[in-house]
């Protein structure tokens, strides 16, 4: 791999990618196995993007620390009652956070300099500095020197992900107004804090930091929270925050925002005030393609800076690709990476497989943690289609008992006539791993037949998957579920 950081030269290349996070990482190193020349152009001094430095490794290792710190003898979560799990706020010592953040550091060096040794295996040129259009076919990047390098290119693949949208009344500080980026840069534990946004990021960090110790307030103008996710998996999740000492007010938004001195003072539309150390403001994302002069090539983002794609991820521009956070939903990083696979299978005409993703699965990484696949209960209800419904909870399986987990739930919905899967929802230990076993059924057009069918190691909490598909099973022969 080249790294180029000075510039004043031209180039060509088969493919240029703007930024190095899952998406452009994938795309770039599919197309240089392809035999592609490939250039990578990361605005930052390493590898990996906003997903490795700043977004989903650094948030999901402060949540395994904050787990497992909370499963100890002085964590909320690990302060057993005659073998039961209770929640007690009282005298809970919180945790030092520059410790919990210690291991995001090694995680995020590690990563990156995985990315770089993939690049480099895979002789991809990458260049440090701003990547702006400057014409047809061509690029030009800015480098941290301020001198400048040309790319000519055939093919482009925009992947320059999206940053957290930071509401007009409220200026992101850092210390007592905080943003999914800023979070990381916590140096202590505070004891109370206020989450603006209850969305898949806003309840992620929300219930860190109740597991924590911190007492939070979780705000949001909906009437329901994570309307995409099944309704009783979200209600699971309610009743374990509420248990756990956080407050969720729904159908409220800030009206009025005041620094004060040693925390902030909120004034929600409803009347209520809210006093907090911290307000964490979770609501929405921007595309980051404000630098991309995407004027020079006939490129429009829309309001939230994002770009419209067809089913393979070209804009409107034949040339240009966008793939990952910049072109919104479902923006998650394992969506990200195919999709920046299937833009260059599609763009150099390759013959890998390109039939993409109906159906794929969400790991919603909150404590308790949160996965699903296909469809829910409410969609299929709409839809008219028939199904019934089988669960096995966490704390009837001999797993679920050793490590202490007696809320959590494996789901699953079953045609009626096909005995086909039709959606897997799990809340509890391992439910990002655990829905795998469900997601290879599904593509593979299994049916409930094999989870019966099927031995699981005992004692493993997969072993839900063989119990819920008993208990849907008992109900087609119409049989006492005793669900």
């Amino acid at each position: 791999m080249s790294v180029i950081s000075t510039g004043g030269q031209q180039y060509d290349f088969d493919l240029v990618v703007i930024g190095s996070g899952p998406g452009g990482q994938r795309a770039a190193v599919q197309a240089a196995k392809s035999g592609k020349s490939v250039a990578l152009i990361e605005k930052y001094e390493k590898m990996g993007g906003g997903c490795v430095h700043w977004g989903t490794l650094p948030s999901k290792s402060l949540r395994e620390s904050v787990y497992r710190w909370s499963l100890g003898s002085k964590g909320i979560l690990g302060r057993m009652d005659q073998g039961s799990f209770v929640c007690d706020l009282t005298d809970v010592e919180l945790p030092d956070m520059n410790r919990l953040l210690r291991r995001k550091e090694r995680v995020i060096e590690n990563e990156s300099k995985i990315v770089e040794h993939q690049l480099e295996r895979n002789q991809v040129h990458t260049f440090l500095g701003e990547g702006k259009f400057n014409g047809d076919h061509e690029l030009q990047v800015v480098h941290h020197d301020g001198t400048t390098s040309t790319l000519k290119t055939k093919i482009a693949i925009i992947a320059s992900g999206a940053r957290p949208i930071s509401p007009g009344y409220c200026k992101v500080d850092g210390t007592r107004v905080i943003d999914s980026t800023s979070v990381i840069g916590l140096t202590h534990t505070p004891k109370t804090m206020v989450v603006l946004g209850a969305g898949i990021i806003g309840c992620e960090f929300a219930s860190i930091f109740q597991a924590a110790g911190t007492k939070v307030i979780l705000v949001d103008k909906r009437k329901e929270i994570l309307n995409t996710v099944d309704r009783e998996i979200v209600f699971h999740m309610v009743d374990r925050f509420v248990s756990l000492g956080m407050d969720l007010v729904l159908e409220a938004e800030a009206k009025q925002f005041e620094v004060l001195p040693n925390g902030v003072k909120i004034t929600l539309s409803t009347g209520r005030v809210l006093e907090a150390e911290v307000c964490l403001v979770a609501m929405g994302r921007q595309g980051n393609t404000d630098q991309l002069q995407l004027e020079k090539v006939g490129l429009k983002a829309d309001a939230r800076g994002q770009l419209k794609v067809n089913s393979t991820y070209a804009t409107e521009v034949p040339w240009i690709y966008a793939v990952g956070d910049v072109i919104g939903f479902p923006a998650l990083a394992s969506t990200s990476m195919e999709q920046g696979r299937i833009a260059v299978c599609d763009a150099f005409k390759l013959n890998e497989q390109l039939s993409g993703f109906e159906v794929y699965p969400y790991g919603i990484y909150t404590i308790p943690e949160i996965s699903t696949i296909g469809m829910s209960e409410e969609e299929l209800m709409q839809k008219n289609i028939p199904f019934v419904v089988g669960r096995a909870r966490y704390k009837e399986i001999a797993r679920g008992q050793i490590v202490g987990d007696e809320w959590g739930m494996l789901k699953i919905l079953v045609h009626k006539e096909t005995m086909k899967i039709l959606g897997v929802h799990i809340i509890g230990d391992n439910a990002a791993d655990l829905i795998h076993i469900g997601q290879a059924v599904m593509q593979l057009e299994g049916d409930l037949r094999y989870f019966i069918r099927s031995v699981f190691n005992y004692p493993t909490l997969a072993e839900a998957y063989k119990s819920a598909a008993f208990n849907a099973y008992n109900q087609l022969m119409g049989r006492p579920s005793h669900d």
